[in-house]
Protein backbone atom coordinates (compact mmCIF):
# COMPACT_ATOMS: atom_id res chain seq x y z
CA UNK A 1 0.00 0.00 0.00
CA UNK A 2 2.84 2.40 0.70
CA UNK A 3 4.17 1.64 -2.51
CA UNK A 4 0.62 2.60 -3.90
CA UNK A 5 1.00 5.79 -2.57
CA UNK A 6 4.61 7.05 -2.86
CA UNK A 7 4.06 5.96 -6.70
CA UNK A 8 1.67 9.09 -7.19
CA UNK A 9 4.49 11.44 -7.25
CA UNK A 10 4.29 12.76 -10.49
CA UNK A 11 7.41 12.55 -12.76
CA UNK A 12 7.77 15.81 -14.41
CA UNK A 13 7.77 14.96 -18.10
CA UNK A 14 5.78 16.26 -20.45
CA UNK A 15 4.57 14.09 -23.50
CA UNK A 16 5.60 14.60 -27.17
CA UNK A 17 5.15 13.03 -30.64
CA UNK A 18 7.86 12.69 -33.28
CA UNK A 19 7.16 13.62 -36.84
CA UNK A 20 9.54 13.67 -39.77
CA UNK A 21 9.27 16.28 -42.99
CA UNK A 22 9.93 15.42 -46.21
CA UNK A 23 12.58 17.25 -46.24
CA UNK A 24 14.11 15.00 -43.67
CA UNK A 25 13.22 17.39 -40.82
CA UNK A 26 12.41 15.76 -37.69
CA UNK A 27 10.50 17.70 -34.77
CA UNK A 28 9.05 17.39 -31.62
CA UNK A 29 5.27 18.30 -30.64
CA UNK A 30 3.73 19.21 -27.45
CA UNK A 31 1.07 21.00 -26.49
CA UNK A 32 2.61 23.90 -26.12
CA UNK A 33 5.93 24.22 -28.00
CA UNK A 34 7.76 22.15 -30.85
CA UNK A 35 11.19 20.97 -31.07
CA UNK A 36 13.87 20.66 -34.08
CA UNK A 37 16.63 18.34 -33.66
CA UNK A 38 19.88 19.06 -35.47
CA UNK A 39 20.22 15.10 -35.92
CA UNK A 40 18.09 14.42 -39.09
CA UNK A 41 18.84 10.45 -38.39
CA UNK A 42 17.40 10.21 -35.00
CA UNK A 43 13.66 8.99 -34.80
CA UNK A 44 13.97 7.36 -31.15
CA UNK A 45 11.29 8.81 -28.73
CA UNK A 46 14.45 10.16 -26.22
CA UNK A 47 16.58 12.47 -27.66
CA UNK A 48 19.78 13.68 -26.02
CA UNK A 49 21.20 15.57 -28.42
CA UNK A 50 20.62 19.02 -29.39
CA UNK A 51 17.29 20.78 -30.46
CA UNK A 52 16.05 23.99 -31.66
CA UNK A 53 12.85 24.99 -29.49
CA UNK A 54 10.19 27.18 -31.34
CA UNK A 55 6.41 28.31 -29.82
CA UNK A 56 3.56 28.08 -30.95
CA UNK A 57 2.92 31.09 -33.41
CA UNK A 58 -0.20 29.20 -35.49
CA UNK A 59 -2.53 29.98 -32.70
CA UNK A 60 -3.79 26.89 -30.78
CA UNK A 61 -6.88 24.17 -30.96
CA UNK A 62 -8.88 23.31 -28.33
CA UNK A 63 -10.96 20.31 -27.29
CA UNK A 64 -14.64 21.32 -27.34
CA UNK A 65 -16.23 17.99 -25.96
CA UNK A 66 -16.65 19.16 -22.54
CA UNK A 67 -17.02 23.60 -23.02
CA UNK A 68 -18.29 24.77 -26.02
CA UNK A 69 -16.37 28.91 -24.68
CA UNK A 70 -14.25 29.73 -21.17
CA UNK A 71 -12.24 32.36 -20.26
CA UNK A 72 -9.33 30.25 -20.97
CA UNK A 73 -10.43 29.57 -24.56
CA UNK A 74 -11.31 33.22 -24.92
CA UNK A 75 -7.81 34.93 -24.07
CA UNK A 76 -5.76 31.47 -24.85
CA UNK A 77 -4.80 31.28 -21.02
CA UNK A 78 -2.58 28.47 -21.98
CA UNK A 79 1.38 27.78 -21.98
CA UNK A 80 3.00 30.93 -21.09
CA UNK A 81 -0.14 32.39 -20.38
CA UNK A 82 -1.53 29.47 -18.42
CA UNK A 83 -0.59 31.30 -14.90
CA UNK A 84 -2.95 34.42 -15.81
CA UNK A 85 -5.65 31.64 -15.46
CA UNK A 86 -4.27 29.91 -12.23
CA UNK A 87 -4.96 33.28 -10.93
CA UNK A 88 -8.28 34.40 -11.53
CA UNK A 89 -9.76 31.91 -8.61
CA UNK A 90 -7.00 33.01 -5.61
CA UNK A 91 -7.51 37.03 -6.81
CA UNK A 92 -11.44 35.88 -6.43
CA UNK A 93 -10.66 34.92 -2.94
CA UNK A 94 -8.36 37.99 -2.14
CA UNK A 95 -11.71 40.00 -2.96
CA UNK A 96 -13.95 37.64 -0.83
CA UNK A 97 -11.36 38.42 1.97
CA UNK A 98 -11.49 42.00 1.67
CA UNK A 99 -15.25 42.26 1.04
CA UNK A 100 -15.33 40.42 4.51
CA UNK A 101 -13.54 42.82 6.39
CA UNK A 102 -15.18 45.78 4.83
CA UNK A 103 -18.68 44.55 5.17
CA UNK A 104 -18.40 43.34 8.28
CA UNK A 105 -16.90 46.98 9.14
CA UNK A 106 -19.51 48.65 7.27
CA UNK A 107 -22.71 46.87 8.64
CA UNK A 108 -21.31 46.75 12.07
CA UNK A 109 -21.18 51.24 11.17
CA UNK A 110 -24.76 51.59 8.48
CA UNK A 111 -26.34 48.61 9.64
CA UNK A 112 -27.55 45.14 8.11
CA UNK A 113 -30.26 46.39 5.99
CA UNK A 114 -28.21 48.75 4.05
CA UNK A 115 -25.64 46.61 3.40
CA UNK A 116 -27.85 43.92 2.28
CA UNK A 117 -29.01 45.64 -0.51
CA UNK A 118 -26.22 47.44 -1.57
CA UNK A 119 -24.47 44.28 -1.76
CA UNK A 120 -26.95 42.77 -3.33
CA UNK A 121 -27.39 45.05 -6.53
CA UNK A 122 -23.65 44.88 -6.20
CA UNK A 123 -23.84 41.24 -7.26
CA UNK A 124 -25.95 41.29 -9.77
CA UNK A 125 -24.08 44.35 -11.15
CA UNK A 126 -20.56 43.20 -11.53
CA UNK A 127 -21.71 39.61 -12.50
CA UNK A 128 -23.25 40.52 -15.37
CA UNK A 129 -20.32 43.07 -16.05
CA UNK A 130 -17.97 39.95 -15.83
CA UNK A 131 -19.92 38.70 -18.80
CA UNK A 132 -19.49 41.64 -21.41
CA UNK A 133 -16.13 42.64 -20.39
CA UNK A 134 -13.94 42.60 -23.49
CA UNK A 135 -10.38 41.34 -22.27
CA UNK A 136 -8.94 39.08 -19.40
CA UNK A 137 -7.78 42.47 -17.21
CA UNK A 138 -11.24 43.81 -17.16
CA UNK A 139 -12.65 40.52 -16.34
CA UNK A 140 -10.72 39.94 -13.51
CA UNK A 141 -11.40 43.72 -12.06
CA UNK A 142 -15.27 42.80 -12.74
CA UNK A 143 -15.01 39.25 -10.75
CA UNK A 144 -13.35 41.16 -8.42
CA UNK A 145 -15.82 43.61 -7.29
CA UNK A 146 -18.06 40.58 -7.81
CA UNK A 147 -15.98 38.91 -4.76
CA UNK A 148 -16.27 42.06 -2.82
CA UNK A 149 -19.85 42.46 -2.75
CA UNK A 150 -20.97 38.35 -2.49
CA UNK A 151 -18.55 38.23 0.70
CA UNK A 152 -19.92 41.09 1.74
CA UNK A 153 -24.03 39.71 1.40
CA UNK A 154 -22.88 36.27 2.72
CA UNK A 155 -21.16 37.90 6.42
CA UNK A 156 -24.08 40.25 7.25
CA UNK A 157 -26.59 37.68 6.37
CA UNK A 158 -25.82 35.50 8.39
CA UNK A 159 -25.46 37.81 11.17
CA UNK A 160 -28.86 39.75 10.63
CA UNK A 161 -30.57 36.20 10.64
CA UNK A 162 -28.73 35.55 14.19
CA UNK A 163 -30.08 38.71 15.27
CA UNK A 164 -33.34 38.20 14.09
CA UNK A 165 -34.01 34.81 15.45
CA UNK A 166 -34.53 34.01 18.75
CA UNK A 167 -32.51 31.10 21.08
CA UNK A 168 -35.98 28.87 20.03
CA UNK A 169 -35.03 28.84 16.09
CA UNK A 170 -31.53 30.67 15.46
CA UNK A 171 -30.26 27.39 15.06
CA UNK A 172 -31.93 25.70 12.67
CA UNK A 173 -32.81 29.24 10.70
CA UNK A 174 -29.24 30.03 10.77
CA UNK A 175 -27.92 26.20 9.36
CA UNK A 176 -30.39 26.55 6.96
CA UNK A 177 -29.06 29.34 5.22
CA UNK A 178 -25.74 26.51 4.03
CA UNK A 179 -28.35 24.25 2.90
CA UNK A 180 -29.14 27.02 -0.15
CA UNK A 181 -25.55 27.49 -0.66
CA UNK A 182 -25.12 23.43 -0.93
CA UNK A 183 -28.30 24.00 -3.31
CA UNK A 184 -26.75 26.97 -5.22
CA UNK A 185 -23.82 24.43 -6.03
CA UNK A 186 -25.66 22.02 -7.38
CA UNK A 187 -27.39 24.30 -9.37
CA UNK A 188 -23.59 25.84 -10.45
CA UNK A 189 -23.26 22.46 -11.65
CA UNK A 190 -26.65 21.87 -13.60
CA UNK A 191 -26.12 25.25 -14.96
CA UNK A 192 -22.68 24.19 -16.18
CA UNK A 193 -23.92 21.06 -17.71
CA UNK A 194 -26.61 22.60 -19.78
CA UNK A 195 -24.49 25.52 -20.52
CA UNK A 196 -21.65 25.45 -22.15
CA UNK A 197 -20.75 29.09 -23.23
CA UNK A 198 -19.19 30.94 -20.02
CA UNK A 199 -20.71 34.12 -20.52
CA UNK A 200 -24.14 33.12 -21.18
CA UNK A 201 -23.49 30.61 -17.73
CA UNK A 202 -22.15 34.31 -15.91
CA UNK A 203 -25.61 35.99 -17.27
CA UNK A 204 -28.20 33.53 -16.15
CA UNK A 205 -26.10 33.06 -12.02
CA UNK A 206 -25.90 36.75 -11.79
CA UNK A 207 -29.94 37.33 -12.16
CA UNK A 208 -30.26 34.79 -9.71
CA UNK A 209 -30.17 38.12 -7.10
CA UNK A 210 -32.73 40.03 -9.00
CA UNK A 211 -35.71 38.97 -6.87
CA UNK A 212 -34.19 39.70 -3.49
CA UNK A 213 -32.65 43.53 -5.18
CA UNK A 214 -36.25 44.13 -5.83
CA UNK A 215 -37.34 42.90 -2.03
CA UNK A 216 -34.56 43.73 0.14
CA UNK A 217 -36.38 47.42 1.01
CA UNK A 218 -39.32 45.93 2.46
CA UNK A 219 -36.52 44.52 5.36
CA UNK A 220 -36.39 45.98 8.91
CA UNK A 221 -33.25 46.35 9.98
CA UNK A 222 -32.03 44.29 13.25
CA UNK A 223 -33.05 45.42 16.80
CA UNK A 224 -29.84 44.52 18.49
CA UNK A 225 -28.35 46.74 16.04
CA UNK A 226 -31.16 49.64 16.73
CA UNK A 227 -30.11 49.12 20.64
CA UNK A 228 -26.24 49.07 19.89
CA UNK A 229 -26.51 52.61 18.20
CA UNK A 230 -29.03 53.88 20.81
CA UNK A 231 -31.73 54.02 18.55
CA UNK A 232 -34.71 52.86 20.93
CA UNK A 233 -37.56 54.28 19.32
CA UNK A 234 -37.01 52.25 16.31
CA UNK A 235 -36.25 48.92 18.41
CA UNK A 236 -39.27 49.18 19.95
CA UNK A 237 -41.48 49.48 16.60
CA UNK A 238 -39.19 46.57 14.85
CA UNK A 239 -40.02 44.59 18.17
CA UNK A 240 -43.84 45.07 18.17
CA UNK A 241 -44.13 44.25 14.77
CA UNK A 242 -42.28 40.97 15.57
CA UNK A 243 -44.37 40.35 18.84
CA UNK A 244 -47.67 40.98 16.31
CA UNK A 245 -46.07 38.44 13.33
CA UNK A 246 -45.57 35.89 16.31
CA UNK A 247 -48.55 36.30 18.25
CA UNK A 248 -46.97 37.10 21.53
CA UNK A 249 -46.58 39.61 24.05
CA UNK A 250 -44.19 42.83 23.21
CA UNK A 251 -41.53 43.87 25.40
CA UNK A 252 -41.01 47.77 26.47
CA UNK A 253 -37.23 48.55 26.22
CA UNK A 254 -37.82 51.38 28.71
CA UNK A 255 -38.44 48.66 30.92
CA UNK A 256 -35.39 46.64 30.55
CA UNK A 257 -33.36 47.26 33.62
CA UNK A 258 -29.70 47.50 31.05
CA UNK A 259 -30.76 50.08 28.91
CA UNK A 260 -31.32 52.63 32.24
CA UNK A 261 -27.81 53.78 32.10
CA UNK A 262 -28.40 55.15 28.54
CA UNK A 263 -31.51 57.08 29.59
CA UNK A 264 -34.84 56.71 28.82
CA UNK A 265 -35.99 54.70 25.83
CA UNK A 266 -36.03 57.39 22.74
CA UNK A 267 -33.12 59.46 24.10
CA UNK A 268 -29.95 58.16 22.03
CA UNK A 269 -26.82 58.57 24.12
CA UNK A 270 -24.55 61.39 23.03
CA UNK A 271 -21.63 59.25 21.99
CA UNK A 272 -21.79 56.01 20.66
CA UNK A 273 -18.89 53.97 21.30
CA UNK A 274 -17.19 52.72 18.15
CA UNK A 275 -14.83 49.28 18.00
CA UNK A 276 -11.82 47.91 15.92
CA UNK A 277 -10.27 44.87 15.25
CA UNK A 278 -8.40 45.19 18.55
CA UNK A 279 -11.10 44.80 20.12
CA UNK A 280 -11.30 40.88 19.58
CA UNK A 281 -8.27 40.73 21.80
CA UNK A 282 -10.60 42.86 24.79
CA UNK A 283 -8.65 40.61 27.08
CA UNK A 284 -6.36 37.31 27.30
CA UNK A 285 -8.73 35.04 27.39
CA UNK A 286 -10.87 36.69 24.30
CA UNK A 287 -7.41 37.41 22.57
CA UNK A 288 -7.17 33.93 22.93
CA UNK A 289 -10.64 32.58 21.68
CA UNK A 290 -10.28 34.99 18.78
CA UNK A 291 -7.36 32.98 17.50
CA UNK A 292 -8.75 29.51 18.15
CA UNK A 293 -11.67 30.24 15.83
CA UNK A 294 -9.81 32.38 13.17
CA UNK A 295 -7.69 28.93 12.89
CA UNK A 296 -11.28 26.58 12.31
CA UNK A 297 -12.16 29.34 10.06
CA UNK A 298 -9.40 28.77 8.07
CA UNK A 299 -9.31 25.40 8.30
CA UNK A 300 -12.75 24.79 7.47
CA UNK A 301 -12.98 27.29 4.44
CA UNK A 302 -9.43 25.69 3.30
CA UNK A 303 -10.94 21.84 3.46
CA UNK A 304 -14.32 23.33 2.22
CA UNK A 305 -12.73 24.53 -1.54
CA UNK A 306 -10.08 21.91 -1.56
CA UNK A 307 -12.67 19.08 -1.64
CA UNK A 308 -14.30 20.93 -3.85
CA UNK A 309 -12.42 21.74 -6.68
CA UNK A 310 -10.47 18.86 -6.50
CA UNK A 311 -13.85 17.14 -7.33
CA UNK A 312 -12.41 17.29 -11.09
CA UNK A 313 -9.44 15.51 -10.53
CA UNK A 314 -11.52 12.21 -9.02
CA UNK A 315 -12.54 11.07 -12.34
CA UNK A 316 -15.70 10.51 -14.06
CA UNK A 317 -18.15 13.60 -15.05
CA UNK A 318 -16.88 16.63 -13.53
CA UNK A 319 -20.56 18.11 -13.54
CA UNK A 320 -21.87 14.98 -11.63
CA UNK A 321 -18.80 15.41 -8.88
CA UNK A 322 -19.54 18.83 -8.36
CA UNK A 323 -23.38 17.85 -8.11
CA UNK A 324 -22.72 15.07 -5.47
CA UNK A 325 -20.22 17.86 -3.55
CA UNK A 326 -23.30 20.12 -3.43
CA UNK A 327 -25.58 17.33 -2.51
CA UNK A 328 -23.57 15.68 0.67
CA UNK A 329 -23.43 19.38 2.19
CA UNK A 330 -27.44 18.94 2.42
CA UNK A 331 -27.76 16.01 5.71
CA UNK A 332 -24.56 17.83 6.82
CA UNK A 333 -26.26 20.55 7.62
CA UNK A 334 -29.74 18.52 9.04
CA UNK A 335 -26.88 16.54 11.35
CA UNK A 336 -25.55 19.83 12.36
CA UNK A 337 -28.54 21.24 13.27
CA UNK A 338 -30.21 17.86 15.11
CA UNK A 339 -26.53 17.80 16.92
CA UNK A 340 -26.36 21.91 18.09
CA UNK A 341 -29.40 21.63 19.96
CA UNK A 342 -28.60 18.27 21.50
CA UNK A 343 -25.13 17.88 22.31
CA UNK A 344 -23.72 21.48 21.76
CA UNK A 345 -21.79 23.52 19.56
CA UNK A 346 -18.62 22.58 20.66
CA UNK A 347 -18.99 19.78 20.33
CA UNK A 348 -20.19 18.96 17.35
CA UNK A 349 -17.85 21.73 15.59
CA UNK A 350 -14.57 19.13 18.01
CA UNK A 351 -16.34 16.09 15.85
CA UNK A 352 -17.09 17.49 12.38
CA UNK A 353 -13.26 18.51 12.38
CA UNK A 354 -11.60 15.25 14.06
CA UNK A 355 -13.79 13.22 11.21
CA UNK A 356 -12.32 15.67 8.51
CA UNK A 357 -8.71 15.17 9.62
CA UNK A 358 -9.65 11.32 9.46
CA UNK A 359 -11.71 11.17 6.14
CA UNK A 360 -8.18 12.95 4.68
CA UNK A 361 -5.96 10.35 6.22
CA UNK A 362 -8.07 7.24 5.11
CA UNK A 363 -7.98 9.06 0.79
CA UNK A 364 -4.44 8.98 1.45
CA UNK A 365 -3.99 5.10 2.17
CA UNK A 366 -7.02 3.95 -0.47
CA UNK A 367 -5.23 2.31 -3.92
CA UNK A 368 -5.98 4.37 -6.59
CA UNK A 369 -7.29 1.15 -8.08
CA UNK A 370 -10.66 1.63 -5.94
CA UNK A 371 -12.02 4.70 -7.70
CA UNK A 372 -15.58 4.27 -5.81
CA UNK A 373 -14.18 4.28 -2.78
CA UNK A 374 -11.57 6.83 -2.95
CA UNK A 375 -14.80 8.95 -4.40
CA UNK A 376 -17.03 7.65 -1.17
CA UNK A 377 -14.06 8.90 1.36
CA UNK A 378 -13.91 12.30 -0.41
CA UNK A 379 -17.74 13.14 0.10
CA UNK A 380 -17.44 11.95 3.94
CA UNK A 381 -14.52 14.66 4.24
CA UNK A 382 -16.81 17.07 2.46
CA UNK A 383 -19.48 16.04 4.77
CA UNK A 384 -17.46 16.97 8.04
CA UNK A 385 -15.73 20.22 6.91
CA UNK A 386 -19.28 21.05 5.74
CA UNK A 387 -20.92 20.48 8.76
CA UNK A 388 -17.90 22.54 10.36
CA UNK A 389 -17.83 25.36 8.26
CA UNK A 390 -21.64 25.55 8.59
CA UNK A 391 -21.64 25.82 12.33
CA UNK A 392 -18.81 28.46 12.25
CA UNK A 393 -20.91 30.78 11.14
CA UNK A 394 -23.63 30.75 14.12
CA UNK A 395 -21.13 29.57 16.77
CA UNK A 396 -19.12 32.47 15.97
CA UNK A 397 -21.83 35.24 16.04
CA UNK A 398 -22.94 33.87 19.82
CA UNK A 399 -19.33 33.65 20.89
CA UNK A 400 -18.95 37.58 20.68
CA UNK A 401 -21.46 40.66 21.91
CA UNK A 402 -23.55 42.84 19.77
CA UNK A 403 -21.24 45.75 19.15
CA UNK A 404 -18.72 43.58 17.34
CA UNK A 405 -20.46 40.66 16.21
CA UNK A 406 -20.30 41.69 12.32
CA UNK A 407 -16.96 42.62 12.75
CA UNK A 408 -15.71 39.28 14.67
CA UNK A 409 -17.75 37.53 11.99
CA UNK A 410 -16.41 39.41 9.37
CA UNK A 411 -13.12 38.96 10.47
CA UNK A 412 -13.58 35.52 10.48
CA UNK A 413 -14.64 34.88 7.15
CA UNK A 414 -11.60 37.51 6.03
CA UNK A 415 -9.17 34.84 7.93
CA UNK A 416 -11.19 31.22 6.54
CA UNK A 417 -10.80 33.48 2.51
CA UNK A 418 -6.92 33.39 3.49
CA UNK A 419 -7.51 29.66 3.25
CA UNK A 420 -10.17 29.55 0.46
CA UNK A 421 -7.17 31.88 -1.34
CA UNK A 422 -4.76 28.90 -0.64
CA UNK A 423 -6.86 26.14 -1.98
CA UNK A 424 -6.13 26.55 -5.50
CA UNK A 425 -2.57 26.45 -4.81
CA UNK A 426 -3.16 23.42 -2.80
CA UNK A 427 -4.86 21.57 -5.48
CA UNK A 428 -2.06 22.73 -8.12
CA UNK A 429 0.56 21.06 -5.32
CA UNK A 430 -1.26 17.84 -5.92
CA UNK A 431 0.66 17.49 -9.30
CA UNK A 432 3.56 16.84 -7.08
CA UNK A 433 2.21 14.53 -4.80
CA UNK A 434 -1.95 13.78 -5.27
CA UNK A 435 -1.94 13.58 -1.97
CA UNK A 436 -0.96 17.19 -0.63
CA UNK A 437 -4.68 18.60 -0.18
CA UNK A 438 -5.63 15.98 2.24
CA UNK A 439 -2.22 16.21 3.95
CA UNK A 440 -2.44 20.17 4.80
CA UNK A 441 -6.42 19.99 5.32
CA UNK A 442 -6.24 17.17 7.64
CA UNK A 443 -3.11 18.34 9.53
CA UNK A 444 -4.62 21.69 10.25
CA UNK A 445 -8.52 19.69 11.05
CA UNK A 446 -6.76 17.82 14.07
CA UNK A 447 -4.83 20.46 15.30
CA UNK A 448 -8.06 23.20 15.68
CA UNK A 449 -10.46 19.93 16.97
CA UNK A 450 -7.68 20.03 19.54
CA UNK A 451 -8.08 23.68 20.53
CA UNK A 452 -11.73 24.35 20.02
CA UNK A 453 -11.63 22.23 23.32
CA UNK A 454 -11.05 25.85 24.83
CA UNK A 455 -13.84 27.59 23.64
CA UNK A 456 -16.84 28.08 25.95
CA UNK A 457 -20.40 26.16 25.33
CA UNK A 458 -23.22 28.72 23.76
CA UNK A 459 -25.99 26.01 23.91
CA UNK A 460 -29.31 27.61 24.90
CA UNK A 461 -27.59 30.89 25.98
CA UNK A 462 -29.19 34.41 24.88
CA UNK A 463 -26.68 36.60 22.83
CA UNK A 464 -24.83 39.33 24.74
CA UNK A 465 -24.46 42.73 23.90
CA UNK A 466 -21.63 44.25 25.94
CA UNK A 467 -18.19 43.32 26.78
CA UNK A 468 -18.91 42.53 30.33
CA UNK A 469 -21.16 40.04 29.81
CA UNK A 470 -18.31 38.48 27.46
CA UNK A 471 -15.87 38.55 30.36
CA UNK A 472 -18.50 37.10 32.93
CA UNK A 473 -19.07 34.50 30.51
CA UNK A 474 -14.80 33.90 29.93
CA UNK A 475 -14.45 33.73 33.93
CA UNK A 476 -17.17 31.96 35.11
CA UNK A 477 -17.41 29.48 32.23
CA UNK A 478 -20.90 29.76 31.57
CA UNK A 479 -22.80 33.06 30.33
CA UNK A 480 -24.80 34.92 32.51
CA UNK A 481 -27.71 36.70 30.94
CA UNK A 482 -29.04 40.01 31.48
CA UNK A 483 -32.43 41.19 31.60
CA UNK A 484 -32.63 42.65 28.39
CA UNK A 485 -30.82 39.73 26.56
CA UNK A 486 -33.14 37.33 27.66
CA UNK A 487 -36.50 39.40 27.32
CA UNK A 488 -35.39 40.03 23.90
CA UNK A 489 -34.42 37.26 22.85
CA UNK A 490 -37.86 35.96 24.10
CA UNK A 491 -39.68 38.56 21.65
CA UNK A 492 -37.33 37.53 18.89
CA UNK A 493 -38.31 34.08 18.58
CA UNK A 494 -39.60 33.14 15.07
CA UNK A 495 -40.97 29.32 15.18
CA UNK A 496 -40.96 27.43 12.16
CA UNK A 497 -44.63 26.73 13.44
CA UNK A 498 -45.47 30.02 14.37
CA UNK A 499 -47.88 32.14 11.47
CA UNK A 500 -48.05 34.95 10.33
CA UNK A 501 -50.55 37.92 10.99
CA UNK A 502 -54.54 37.35 9.63
CA UNK A 503 -55.06 38.54 6.79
Amino acid sequence: MLEDIWSRFSIGREDHIIVQLQNGEVWELTNCRRFRRDDKSSLNYDYNGHKSSFPCLDGYIYDKSKWQSTVVTEWDLVCNREWFGRLIQPIFMFGVLLGAVIFGYLSDRAGRRLVLWSTSIGIFLFGVAAAFTYDYYSFMIARFLLAIAASGYLVVVFVYVTEFVGMKSRTWVSIHLHSFFAFGTMMVALTGYFVRTWWIYQIILSTVTVPFVLCCWMLPETPFWLLSEGKYEEAQKVINTMAKWNKTRSCKLSELSSLSCHGPAGNKPSEVEKHSLSDLFYDCNIGTRTLTVWLTWFTGCLGFYCFSLNSVNLGGNEYLNLFLMGLVEIPAYIFVCFGMDRVGRRSILIFSLISSAVASAVMMVIPKDYHVWFVVATMAGKFSIGAAIGLVYLYTAELYPTIVRSLAVGSGSMVGRLGSIMAPFCIYLSSVWIFTPQLVVGSLAFVSGLLTFTLPETLGKPLTTAWEETEKESNSGKLLPTTNNTELENTAVISPGDSGPNK
